[in-house]
């Protein structure tokens, strides 16, 4: 694969990324600019920005790669990701909108009146923000190290700077602008190279993955191993390796692998005859491809109703606790707006998502080695050049190239806005536009420092925690607060407290690798399924249990939520903006 393209295409992503935020210092002048576009973004346009920033790597490159990997039980995240939106359009966005609040933690002070919520709140947004940025993060520095050997941490520079120097230039207006044009970018991205690959697939026969075999190579490979990897061998196989295997190091040896696992060192290159069985990393079960298409076969795990389940109530739920996806509906200017919006993002989110999984399909019939080395989320850089070469597989590798760049400052920069609006609104109000730029500079700074010692982790996974974190914590607070008079303040701070602690622990003890395989293993990777039951029934029986604590007014601020805005009944920050 020529890599000269693929620079070219991410330079240019940069470069307009750059120019097109640059504008926005001319646009924002006020703070209601930097933190909600002063709520004047129309549906459509907003649309599409929200679509820029929630296309993730986890969106982008991760999903592909689940599938690929794990099979079709993963399609519920590509499900999940745009039905999520169903829920939050039908309990959320018009009556978030209402509230009139900058931030979610600006919400929870208004709905209960009390600053310890506020802070929980707080404190589980930027957490949420970090894990989310995390992978953006680290996707970059995959991109650019698949088509370019360039260092993982230069990807990840490189997008940490570009999005911190828009974000201090506009703030929210600024990168609504980037955000809605990266979108179509990305969609071009997906579907251009899609069309290429099916004409190219039906030329080569239009094979599937599916039989009673597993994934094998299909012409003599050599896969160059860069991360240390230990791997299973379900059938001997003769190879040739120049590096380290089982801690003995050998130059262009013919080595038998025999069943069993193996050790492969960093920097190792094995060679693979056209025909062998693809050994697999042991963290990606080893399944035939009649396995792999067939659901709830055990591709995902040794208990994948329980999975699938999981997975489907964080995609569901953990969509109104993402905190760069929650901050949009309040730069809409009214209620019906951000319904709008929200329509029009299903089907922009739709085109998008329905394209994955043939991916996934096309990556285990042509790019099998990344089973060997783990980096399934490569899958879309590498097939276009894979499966087409030449000229034209160089070009559309660079426009994946330059789409996955755009995934990952999208979303950053969302995150970087949500993440920094609240550290902002906290701990540096009283300084204004200037303490928003220097708390954008902090929302970034941690997790570029977190990819330093978490680079081996899988983008999906990392997101799926944040996904299942916000869930069980910050979408109950949502749900009840806009739907539940009853809910007191000792009732929220215990319910978010509890609901999203249980999620993080889980998710970090996976991560870590402390937990062991079987039904603690799924129950720790997958949480959702219990620690979102767990967040409502605390929140609901504390508050319950706690009626003195329940705010004055709630009657008039509920009324405001849920009235239509023809009645006047705006909130404090609407009517002080229309005063300007």
């Amino acid at each position: 694969m020529n890599s000269t393209y693929s620079v070219i295409a991410v330079a240019i992503v940069v470069t307009a990324t750059v120019l097109i935020g640059a504008n926005g210092l001319r646009l924002s002048r006020t703070t209601s600019d930097f933190y909600v576009a002063s709520r004047t973004v129309s549906p459509w346009w907003n649309a599409s920005a929200i679509g820029g920033e929630y296309l993730s790597a986890a969106s982008f490159l991760g999903v592909a790669g689940l599938i690929f990997a794990y099979g079709a039980d993963m399609l519920w995240f590509a499900v999940g990701y745009t039905a999520g939106y169903l829920v939050l359009l039908t309990l959320v966005a018009a009556p978030l909108r209402r509230s009139g609040a900058y931030t979610l933690p600006d919400f929870a002070e208004e709905r209960l009146a009390s600053v310890p919520v506020r802070r929980i709140a707080s404190l589980l947004t930027v957490g949420i923000g970090w894990l989310y940025l995390l992978p953006q993060l680290q996707g970059a520095g995959l991109t650019l190290y698949t088509v370019t050997g360039l260092s993982p941490l230069v990807g990840a520079v490189a997008v940490a700077v570009v999005v911190v120097v828009n974000v201090m230039a506009g703030g929210m207006r600024s990168i609504t602008i980037v955000q809605a044009v990266q979108f179509w970018l990305k969609l071009a991205a997906i579907t251009i190279p899609m069309v290429f690959l099916l004409l190219a697939w039906q030329h080569d026969g239009a094979p599937t993955p599916t039989g009673p075999t597993p994934p094998a190579f299909t012409e003599r490979t050599t896969v160059r191993v860069n991360s240390a990897v230990t791997v299973r061998v379900n059938e001997p196989v003769r190879v040739t390796v120049t590096g380290v295997v089982d801690g003995h190091r050998l130059r262009e040896s013919p080595v038998r692998l025999s069943t069993g696992t193996h050790r492969i060192d960093q920097g190792t290159s094995v060679t693979f005859s056209a025909g062998a069985v693809v050994p697999q990393v042991t963290s990606i079960p080893a399944t035939t491809g009649d396995q792999w298409a067939l659901p709830l076969s055990g591709t995902s795990g040794d208990h994948s109703l329980y999975v699938v389940y999981s997975l489907i109530v964080a995609t569901f739920l953990g969509v109104m606790g993402l905190p760069h996806v929650i901050v949009r509906f309040y730069t809409n200017p009214n209620g019906w707006a951000a319904r709008r919006t929200t329509v029009v993002l299903l089907v922009l989110l739709g085109v998008f998502y329905v394209q994955l999984p043939l991916y996934g399909m096309f990556g285990r019939l042509y790019t099998p080695e990344l089973l060997m080395t783990g980096r399934t989320d490569a899958t879309i850089l590498l097939l276009p050049a894979r499966l087409i070469g030449g000229i034209g597989g160089d070009l559309l590798s660079a426009l994946v190239a330059g789409g996955a760049f755009a995934a990952f400052l999208s979303t950053a920069s969302g995150l970087t806005v949500a993440v920094a609006g609240v550290i902002s609104r906290n701990t540096l109000r009283r300084f204004g536009i200037t303490g928003f730029r220097v708390a954008a500079v902090g929302a970034m700074t941690v997790p570029l420092a977190m990819t330093l010692v978490s680079s081996r982790l899988s983008v999906a996974d990392v997101v799926g925690l944040a996904f299942a974190v916000a869930a069980s914590s910050l979408c109950p607070l949502v749900v009840l607060g806009i739907w539940w008079r009853r809910l007191t303040s000792v009732g929220a701070a215990a319910g978010m407290t509890v609901g999203g602690g249980l999620a993080l622990t889980a998710g970090l003890l996976t991560l870590v690798g402390a937990a062991q395989p079987g039904w603690w293993m799924d129950l720790l990777r997958w949480p959702a399924a219990w620690t979102v039951p767990i967040g409502f029934a605390v929140m609901i029986g504390v508050s319950l249990a706690t009626p003195g604590s329940t705010p004055p007014g709630v009657a008039r601020l509920m009324a405001r939520l849920h009235a239509p805005e023809s009645l006047g009944l705006r909130s404090t920050a609407d009517r002080e903006e229309a005063a300007q």
